[in-house]
């Protein structure tokens, strides 16, 4: 019983990556279910005893996505309002964002689309709690827009660097340098 639990998670996940390579090759709206199904060499009968519709797809996606961010949100909300910690929400939000780059990639090159959905709304609540976890409300305009650049620098810089020669990683490691000097300077009051 439990291996068959593990093949429907196996096929569940299959079914993820082949749609979200299908989007983005041909974009969301030219992309079908039939076309899915036949990537995946099944029935659409099988692709729908695991999703009905594309959206129920690109829910699920978000929702392996935002799971992790709730968890940090979680985890952010009942730490001290430091710059360690602050440091250690854009870490862990750096890894998470590694780890779901190809629904990130979706998201910044199918903006209306996400838009038009619900998860698209739910993940800017999302973002604006994050957002929240990193500002101090009595800081200067300056100071709070260094903590939201940090944190959506993030997002610019896999999008902006994914043509760009280099190591994955290494440009991973570039952004987050670059998110840690904006919370870190966002952080550090100057004495006048």
């Amino acid at each position: 019983m439990g291996a068959s639990r593990q093949q429907r998670g196996h096929t569940r996940q299959r079914i993820q990556d082949v749609a979200l390579e299908l989007f983005a090759e041909q974009g969301y709206e030219k992309t079908s279910l039939r076309e899915i199904a036949e990537r995946l060499n099944v029935t659409k009968a099988a692709l729908y005893y695991h999703f009905k519709t594309k959206e129920d797809i690109l829910i699920s996606l978000f929702q392996d996505l935002t799971k992790p961010m709730d968890e940090l949100i979680e985890w952010g909300k009942q730490q001290p309002r430091t710059l360690e910690t602050k440091r250690e929400i854009l870490n862990r939000y750096s890894e998470a964002l590694n780890d779901a780059a190809p629904l990130f990639r979706f998201m910044q090159e199918n903006q209306a689309t996400v838009r038009d959905l619900r998860s698209g709304e739910d993940f800017k609540d999302r973002m604006l709690r994050m957002v929240d976890l990193l500002r101090e409300p009595d800081a200067t305009m300056t100071d709070q827009v260094r903590c939201v650049t940090a944190l959506f620098s993030m997002h610019a810089g896999m999008f902006a660097l994914r043509d760009l020669e280099g190591d994955p990683e290494e440009k991973r490691k570039a952004v987050l340098e670059v998110a840690m000097e904006l919370i870190t300077r966002a952080n550090t009051r100057e004495e006048s």
